[in-house]
């Protein structure tokens, strides 16, 4: 997870150093535009043709620029300032002073804080309140356009010129930061997508880890409640015997070493599996065959008649380690649940388009007494649980409950499975 890019960071990788550095800095560009707009005040003070008063380009230039500093934070009081500033100058001096860029700058700013109606709105207002001060107050001067042979051809109306000079210069800077907001909302959104794909990469990650963690579970018990029910009766067994019958004594201490290494073996199996990742997290026992498995429980004293046993178990790894595992989970819960049962039977069989695993003991059959009685199982169920599960996954059942005096474990897998996922 630590080596994990992260997914939201493109949204400013995207960006040029330039911008990662202005977005970083506003500042800087709000003191840019100050400053570009106090030097057009500037260039209009010492324009030869319609020059402003010294007081009053500083004025325009001060208020004007002080105000484009606010432009972020007070982006519509900053257009209103540069409306009013525009009767003003005209008041002043018949011109306009340079206060249509202001109304630009400042509409640039609305746009980009804004919703584009608010900003339309915003712009229509101001353009409607200026050229409504040209026409009502600005100097009227006709100016001739002649061709180079001195023929006149038409006379301007200044005020015709400054009210285009307010509408283009509007239009530029509210559709600029139109576009500027809809980059950044595409920004946004793209980085939202990209933390909502990380989180879920999360959730995916957590969900795996919680099926990962419920196989070691399933295989740990597979291999304490197997091996260590076999481990005790056969330590039982051997402790009766040892005076007795050392001969049997030896043998079921033989079984019980062979048992204790098998499982040591499983369990550090599945045990890497928590710091390997390439440990292979299939079942564990996988190399026994189930002769060997109904050897072990009869070693250990339980009178196992089965059938089936010689079957070619299905090809496909899960159905065949399904069945490996009912039959050693039931026989498991004989030996726990039923010991000294007078007997179990165990049926493998392949019934037209399904296997069938059928598992029945003859209930506990106390000392001194001479009926049996069914199994009490008061454990925590995780062997049934892990069975129905198992089985389940493969499209089978299993019902479990008892019958007679004992206890009855069916399972029936479906055969065709693993024609399907073999091809």
């Amino acid at each position: 997870m630590a080596d994990s890019p992260n997914l939201a960071e493109p949204a400013d990788s995207r960006l040029g150093s330039a911008r990662r550095y202005l977005r970083a800095h506003p500042w800087v560009a709000d003191a840019a535009v100050a400053g570009f707009y106090a030097l057009n005040t500037y260039l209009a003070a010492i324009d030869p043709y319609q020059p402003l008063s010294v007081p009053l380009a500083v004025s325009l230039g001060v208020v004007g620029s002080g105000a484009l500093l606010l432009r972020r934070r007070l982006p519509m009081t900053v257009v209103a300032v540069f409306v009013a500033l525009t009767p003003v100058a005209l008041l002043a001096s018949g011109h306009l002073g340079g206060t249509e860029l202001g109304i630009a700058l400042a509409l640039y700013a609305v746009a980009v804080a804004h919703p584009a109606s608010g900003s339309w709105t915003a712009a229509a207002v101001a353009v409607a309140v200026t050229t409504a001060a040209v026409w009502a107050w600005q100097d009227t001067l006709l100016e001739e356009i002649v061709t180079d042979d001195g023929t006149q051809i038409a006379l301007v109306d200044e005020r015709i010129t400054s009210t285009f000079g307010i509408v283009s210069l509007a239009l530029v800077g509210v559709a600029l930061g139109i576009s500027v907001r809809l980059r950044r909302e595409r920004l946004a959104d793209f980085a939202e997508r990209a933390a909502a794909l990380e989180r879920d990469r999360d959730r995916q990650a957590q969900v795996a880890r919680a099926e990962e963690r419920a196989s070691i579970a399933r295989e740990m018990h597979d291999v304490v409640a197997h091996s260590v029910s076999v481990m005790v009766r056969l330590a039982d067994g051997a402790a009766v015997a040892l005076e007795r019958r050392p001969d049997q004594a030896r043998v079921a201490l033989d079984e019980l070493s062979r048992t204790g290494r098998a499982a040591l073996g499983d369990m550090r199996r599945v045990l890497g599996a928590l710091t390997e990742g390439e440990v292979p997290m299939g079942p564990a026992g996988e190399s026994r065959n189930l002769r060997e498995v109904v050897e072990g429980f009869r070693a250990a004293g339980l009178p196992v008649k089965a059938e089936g046993l010689g079957l070619a178990l299905p090809e496909n790894t899960g159905l065949r380690l399904a069945i490996y595992r009912v039959v050693q989970e039931s026989l498991t819960n004989v030996l726990r649940h039923a010991p000294g049962t007078p007997g179990v039977s165990l049926a493998i069989r392949q019934d037209p388009g399904r296997w069938v695993v059928d598992v029945v003991d003859q209930g506990t059959l106390e000392p001194g007494s001479e009926s049996g009685s069914a199994p009490e199982f008061e454990g925590a169920g995780m062997g049934l649980v892990g069975m129905r599960e198992r089985v389940g996954l493969l499209g089978g059942t299993v019902h479990a409950g008892p019958f007679g005096r004992g206890w009855r474990v069916t399972a029936e897998l479906p055969a065709e499975r693993s024609a399907e996922e073999q091809s």
